[in-house]
């Protein structure tokens, strides 16, 4: 078994689309990134990537790159989720927290679920998704981005 961590962040802007968890939520505001800037996709990635000792989605995917400006996160989830495979691994299970003041995330979170678990080849049983807010207190609670983290176990592929 493995254990990772992940944690990422992007700032919201207008004039791009919100995509967390590898769907698109109705806001007035995206995230601002290289690529489609999904925040919790992004931190399930980086605990993937630490559990497997392979450092975190900036050095796989670098932003200088220009082939990762604007590409869809779950493209990327899923050449991690190949790394899974080759390293002799499958999810045991993810348990992320998405920290938004607005908009309120409830509604999409079965989606999300559906969608993660698709992608890493897992039931949804195995996929924990929580949206929470900051009680308008930082960053977040400013609604000027929105955060997310994820804890990942994998286990041998037996």
């Amino acid at each position: 078994m493995r254990i990772g961590t992940g944690y990422d962040v992007h700032k919201l802007v207008e004039g791009r689309k919100l995509m967390i968890g590898g769907i698109e939520i109705e806001h007035d505001k995206g995230l601002l990134g290289h690529s489609d800037a999904d925040v919790l996709i992004h931190a399930i990635m980086d605990s993937i990537l630490g559990a497997l000792a392979l450092g975190d989605i900036g050095k796989l995917f670098p932003d200088t790159d220009m082939k990762y400006k604007n590409i869809d996160s779950k493209i990327l989830l899923k050449e991690v989720y190949d790394i899974i495979n080759e390293k002799g691994y499958k999810i045991g299970n993810v348990d992320a927290t998405i920290a938004a003041q607005k908009p309120k995330l409830a509604p999409y979170i079965l989606d999300m679920r559906h969608t993660i678990a698709s992608i890493l080849n897992t039931d949804i049983d195995n996929i924990s998704i929580k949206a929470t807010t900051t009680e308008e207190l930082g960053f977040v609670g400013r609604c000027e981005g929105i955060s997310a983290q994820s804890v990942v176990l994998l286990v041998e592929n037996k």
